[in-house]
């Protein structure tokens, strides 16, 4: 018996290491896959700590608060099992039986693998709990009904497939797994229907979110605005290439998620969205003002006026400063209207990777007419956007119209 015991502890000596070897890099994994996941971004407030919840997601049917998800035993997920975890990251259900509402990306989540959920919860166990509650969501009737997610989740919540991968390389198939499953990215680049849903047979060809445009991800729509395989992995990278930097909704992406994932995984998603092989980038020939509508040439001078001293007169940009305007993929866009709100709303001041900045760029919403504006617009699309239609007073009057309350918009 005395030998057994001893047998028995040193196979268990042994066993330890090898344990807590498995668990550590178990919690490095599921760091990493949080990070791919972007849980970060949609569960810390403005200010607030990591994973503490309270940020206020805007949806067409009231704020949506992102919850406490820190091991807190109280506010947050610390009872949590790693099969009650995987029900609310795959199914939207609660430990309480209730229903998350969508704003959690359950309908892209619930593709990922056990092993996956099991290590991102592994990770979140280890980070410092917040004893402090999120706000309450507080919908209108009817959407205050969570019982109502019942119907809506067996009609939409597992409606995402994936394509067949037949013949596809390793690499095509992991960007597949990190674009559509863990990075969620047809949450926001896919249009979304009357109860909410987003519409599948349209995937990735672009949606409205608080007024701006996620735009279309398809690898014909991806080349005609310039991108190519490298600039497509530096801008998920660095934040920033030879077509703009990330601002909006996709600059916490950015800030909290893509910048840490490997080069191999960028360089995945970057062959998974432009397909392989590739269509080629289409390359643009910047068009003489003689050329432009009478519109876009009097835009001109209201470039030189508001933009011209950041941009350059030329629009080559200024490192540091300002994008250059010529191959700038916001102005290649045929919809208008994310031109239309940096203009009005300007952007904050961007870090990005490195040591790399950009300066703050004013709103100029109170400073240009709608006469101003519109040939402002021409001027921008025509020159270096390579759209051949002219943008009228009422066009742009009717996107000022749809743009959201100033509190819901992205800073």
């Amino acid at each position: 018996m005395k030998h057994l015991l001893s047998r028995l502890t040193l196979a268990v000596g042994l066993a330890a290491p090898v344990l807590l070897a498995h668990a550590d890099d178990q919690v490095k994994r599921g760091e990493y896959l949080a990070r791919a996941a972007d849980c970060v971004a949609c569960h810390t407030a403005p200010g607030g700590a990591p994973y503490a919840g309270g940020l206020p997601i805007v949806s067409p049917f009231g704020t949506i608060y992102g919850t406490n998800i820190t091991p807190s035993k109280e506010h947050g997920i610390g009872l949590y099992s790693d099969e009650e975890f995987f029900a609310a990251l795959t199914e939207g259900k609660r430990r309480d039986g209730a229903n998350l509402y969508p704003a959690m990306p359950y309908t892209s989540y619930h593709l990922m693998p056990r092993a996956d959920s099991d290590a991102i919860h592994a990770y979140l166990k280890t980070v410092e709990p917040i004893e402090r509650a999120a706000p309450v969501t507080s919908l209108s009737f009817p959407f205050n009904v969570r019982l109502g997610l019942m119907g809506w989740n067996m009609l939409y919540g597992k409606d995402l497939k994936l394509a067949p991968t037949d013949g596809k390389s390793d690499e095509f198939k992991r960007g597949e797994y990190m674009v559509e499953v863990l990075g969620h990215c047809g949450e926001c680049h896919t249009p979304r229907g009357l109860p909410g849903a987003m519409q599948q047979d349209k995937r990735l060809t672009g949606g409205v979110l608080n007024g701006y445009l996620a735009p279309s991800l398809l690898a014909t729509d991806l080349a005609a605005r310039g991108w190519n395989h490298q600039d497509l992995s530096t801008f998920l990278k660095h934040g920033m290439s030879a077509q703009g930097t990330m601002f909006n909704e996709m600059f916490p992406v950015f800030h909290n998620s893509t910048q840490r994932l490997s080069d191999p995984d960028l360089a995945a998603m970057a062959t998974y969205l432009l397909g392989d092989p590739a269509p080629a980038a289409k390359v643009l020939t910047e068009v003489p003002l003689a050329q432009m509508s009478p519109s876009a040439q009097r835009g001109r001078q209201d470039y030189l006026n508001v933009c011209a001293g950041c941009h350059a007169p030329d629009g080559e940009g200024k490192p540091h400063i300002a994008v250059a305007m010529r191959g700038n993929t916001t102005l290649r866009l045929e919809d208008p209207r994310n031109l239309l709100r940096v203009i009005e709303d300007g952007i904050g001041e961007q870090q990005f990777a490195g040591f790399e900045r950009m300066q703050p760029m004013p709103g100029f919403a109170d400073k240009l007419s709608h006469e101003q504006l519109t040939d402002l617009l021409n001027y921008l699309r025509q020159g270096w956007g390579g759209q051949p239609g002219e943008l009228a007073v009422g066009d742009v009057q009717k996107l000022q119209a749809d743009a959201p309350p100033a509190e819901h918009k992205a800073h």
